[in-house]
């Protein structure tokens, strides 16, 4: 069965350069750009007006925003092409400030947390000013306490949040993890972090047990977006292979691949840039570089809708925004999207109730 969407509302010139990537709150939308300033957008009125914009929150601009999903939207994390990740906590207020400036390579022993290596490689070493340290993409578990994240030699680590402190380090320094690790998400309870390599591997981790347990087969170009399903029953994958894997996570066993009707996955303009699973977990929502944005119904393994300019313009974040009710579908209602353009888009299904 097909679905409608329609733009309710574009906001444009919503930053200077790309719009790298969002996130979104029960109230707002966090856009992270390759300027300097963080922007959030209002999500309570149809105008999705600038609320706040965070000057210098990166000097050399943002390429990853993120927020924990069905949380309170309290925290947000954004991480700067200087490698530093910027942790913000919204006031009662709706006013958003920094908290705290963290970098894997800043954090040793003595320092914000005594880290270990739980690979099984050995314990980890001081890090250098090499660039290789600096973090690239986050994740933060729903009770907005942890934090993962990457980085461009292949480790994965798991921040508390609220203790300031460095849970655990997946090591580089063995063959399943020594690609540049492009992305990285939670399941919402914490329990487990997936990594997407950029030699197309999959792993997935159990913080519990602090060890590897899944490399997942399927795709072997590199993967710029994973995504857990709300209940940690699925895990997505997707990027430059043009296929979205979709992935069982009680077994670690490929069970579908999505690929857009009518793509040649030899052509750049279908590779998967963004993945965001509903609410409900029942649709996927993924944005590619050909500027279409598609929602997939995940247990039918169908393209329900496809949306986009139709001159070629690279989405590089898609997220649905959190239902306003809480009747059956209300998840499915409204997503937004960016990328090269410099323009929110915001999108409401056809028939559904207003955004606000």
């Amino acid at each position: 069965m097909s679905k409608q969407y329609y733009i309710a509302k574009a906001v444009n010139n919503a930053h200077e350069t790309d719009i790298f990537s969002i996130a979104v709150t029960p109230t707002a939308v966090i856009s992270g750009s390759g300027a300097s300033t963080l922007r959030i957008h209002s999500s309570n009125t149809s105008e999705f007006a600038i609320a706040q914009s965070i000057d210098g929150a990166h000097k050399l601009g943002c390429h990853h925003v993120a927020t924990a999903k069905g949380s309170s939207g309290k925290v947000a994390c954004s991480v700067g092409f200087g490698g530093e990740v910027n942790v913000w906590r919204c006031s009662g207020a709706g006013d958003w400030a920094l908290d705290t400036t963290m970098r894997p390579g800043d954090l040793v022993r003595g320092s914000l947390a005594d880290t270990e290596d739980t690979s099984g490689s050995g314990p980890t070493t001081r890090a250098t000013s090499d660039k290789t340290t600096d973090a690239w993409a986050l994740a933060l578990s729903k009770n907005e306490q942890y934090l993962a994240y990457t980085t461009h030699d292949g480790r994965v680590g798991v921040w508390d949040l609220e203790a300031r402190s460095q849970l655990l380090v997946y090591s580089s320094n063995n063959r399943a993890t020594s690609s540049f690790a492009m992305a990285v998400d939670l399941s919402q309870d914490g329990k487990y972090t997936a990594a997407g390599y950029q030699n197309g591997s999959v792993n997935v981790f159990n913080n519990d047990q602090s060890k590897l347990v899944y490399t997942l087969p399927g795709l072997a170009k590199p993967v710029r977006a994973v995504a857990f399903s709300p209940l940690g029953k699925r895990l997505a994958a997707g990027g430059d292979a043009g296929v979205i894997s979709l992935y069982d996570m009680k077994h670690g066993e490929p069970v579908s691949n999505l690929t857009p009707p009518g793509s040649t996955t030899s052509s750049s303009a279908v590779w998967v840039m963004s993945l965001d699973f509903s609410a409900s977990g029942e649709y996927l929502l993924a944005g590619y570089m050909d500027g279409k944005v598609r929602v997939w119904n995940v247990e039918l393994g169908t393209c329900v809708a496809t949306n986009g300019e139709t001159e070629m313009s690279a989405l590089w974040s898609v997220k649905w925004l959190p239902p306003k009710s809480e009747r059956s579908g209300a998840d499915t209602e409204s997503f937004c999207t960016a990328g090269a353009d410099r323009r929110l888009t915001f999108y409401r299904e056809a028939g559904s109730s207003p955004i606000i």
